[in-house]
């Protein structure tokens, strides 16, 4: 029998056939074989195979961690290079074992993963609709896989901008050598696909499953692509319809969207979260351990902790004292025997430290976390919304309901009446940096708005006190091993 063996990566839809092969081995990927495509388990099983690099982005976190350490809320104790990110000091020519000291923290990670997953995700928009199974339960795969598919090419237009678009699963080495198309392009497919993800998973069971998205999370998808791309009415539209469909609605308490012990009752905001699992199987995030002190010290934080990233100071003081989200930090933390240990003492690098609350479990199995990573939250789409008719409208009487809805969940006023259009604009970044701090958003908004030039080197504190990004740095660089896996794969203008 005639097996394939797909080895991941963009070089990774380079396909080996084994032809008349009797060995048994494991490949460290996904084995496709003539039987297989044929049942009901097999479709879920395709369609977990495509989660499972969804999963490999935040267990990582690469997806998070690469936006967070080069934007102005969040900062690495720089130790083995963590700093690269931040210090924007990554060339051009970085492979796994270049540039970036960790790589499933770095861009390459990205690139891998969600390649990997789009080549997944085209298998089962091939193979799965001749598979003979409940049509309700495949339409919803199918659908999953075109939301899936959307995803990750929007995860890599957003870091690389241009980017090579895979629809087809490869079977040859020529069908896997493609060149890059155009942003505009991409953002074409992405629309396409969540066009498809909106019609097929109508029937809502597939959110009933933890982590998996509704026709509702495809709307808010769809608005944030959308919104990225300046599409400004479709965003407007699609997040208004998510707003509408009335199946979701704000925590009561921003502290509980963040509760690990809360976690069922959060899915009411959370549509749609890397559900991290401290059991086995089950996948992880080592964010806790990054947010937690160093040493493990407090039980709050977890039982494995090192104290690896920290809020800029500048940033913690931005905050109103009455917000809420203000809690989410912390200038101090309790140990086990109930000693308080005060800022100063948090970090060995800075006397003035600021540990991150959002990703805590009290509960985890030493380095494994069960608290979830919010993907897209109702709150994100009420700011969406609120910035998308603004730029059709202006500061209209609607897109101030919008932003005050979160406002008001946060404990604070409703923002000033009255303002331009820019100001308002800029209200909403504002809201969005306080309310998403954390999530792996900020640097996007940065970039896609062009502001990153210059809130960036005024993102400083005593452990980095100069940073310099430069128009370059709104993509990363394609990995130098993708390209020399692919000749028609070649390097960013800016980056050659």
């Amino acid at each position: 029998m005639k097996k394939y063996i797909l080895i991941t990566g963009l070089a990774s839809l380079l396909l080996i056939s084994l032809p008349g092969c009797d060995l048994e081995e494991t490949p460290y990927s996904s084995i496709f074989t003539d039987q297989f495509y044929k049942t009901a388990q097999d479709a879920e099983a395709a369609i977990a195979a495509v989660y499972d690099q969804h999963a490999n982005l935040y267990a990582g976190p690469a997806t998070l961690l690469a936006s967070d350490f080069s934007a102005d809320q969040i900062y690495p104790r720089a130790v083995v290079g963590r700093n690269t990110l931040t210090l924007f000091n990554y060339d051009p020519n970085y492979t796994t074992q270049k540039s970036f000291s960790r790589t499933n923290e770095s861009p390459l990670y990205i690139w891998q993963a969600a390649y990997a997953g789009i080549e997944k995700a085209n298998w089962v928009l091939e193979k799965v609709p001749g598979v003979v199974m409940a049509e309700d339960r495949k339409k919803e795969i199918l659908g999953e896989a075109y939301f899936l598919r959307a995803y990750f090419n929007w995860m890599l237009t957003k870091n690389f901008g241009d980017i090579v678009i895979k629809t087809k699963a490869s079977t040859s080495i020529s069908e896997s050598i493609v060149g890059k198309s155009a942003k505009a392009d991409v953002y074409k497919q992405i629309y396409a696909d969540l066009n498809q993800a909106e019609a097929n998973l109508n029937f809502y069971s597939a959110a009933l499953v933890k982590g998996r998205p509704s026709k509702e999370v495809a709307q808010a998808l769809y608005a944030k692509a959308a919104l990225y791309n300046e599409d400004w009415a479709l965003a407007l539209q699609k997040a208004q319809a998510v707003l509408a469909s009335g199946k979701y609605s704000l925590m009561p308490e921003i502290k509980d969207v963040f509760n690990v012990a809360k976690e069922d009752q959060a899915r009411q905001e959370n549509m749609w979260a890397f559900e991290s699992e401290s059991t086995n199987p089950g996948r992880t995030s080592q964010l806790g351990s990054l947010y937690g002190p160093k040493n493990s010290e407090s039980p709050e934080y977890g039982k494995s902790s090192f104290g690896s990233a920290f809020v800029y100071p500048f940033f913690y003081n931005s905050f109103a004292e009455n917000d809420k989200r203000k809690e989410l930090m912390a200038t101090s933390y309790t140990k086990a025997n109930g000693q308080v240990v005060l800022q100063k003492d948090i970090t060995p690098i800075t006397p003035l430290g600021i540990l991150v609350k959002k990703f805590q479990d009290p509960n985890s199995v030493g380095g494994l976390y069960a608290v979830n990573i919010p993907i897209i939250r109702l709150a994100d789409v009420y700011l969406i919304a609120a910035e998308a008719e603004a730029r059709v409208n202006g500061p209209t009487t609607l897109a101030y309901s919008f932003i005050n809805a979160v406002r008001d969940r946060a404990g604070l006023d409703d923002l000033t009446s009255g303002l331009g259009r820019e100001t308002f604009i800029d209200a909403v970044l504002q809201e969005r940096s306080w309310e998403l701090f954390g999530e792996g958003d900020r640097w996007y908004d940065l970039t896609r708005t062009g502001k990153f030039l210059t809130v960036i080197p005024a993102a400083v504190n005593d452990v980095f006190p100069i940073r310099t990004p430069m128009a370059k740095h709104k993509y990363f660089p394609i990995p130098l091993d993708e390209i020399n896996a692919n000749p028609k794969l070649e390097q960013a203008p800016e980056w050659k």
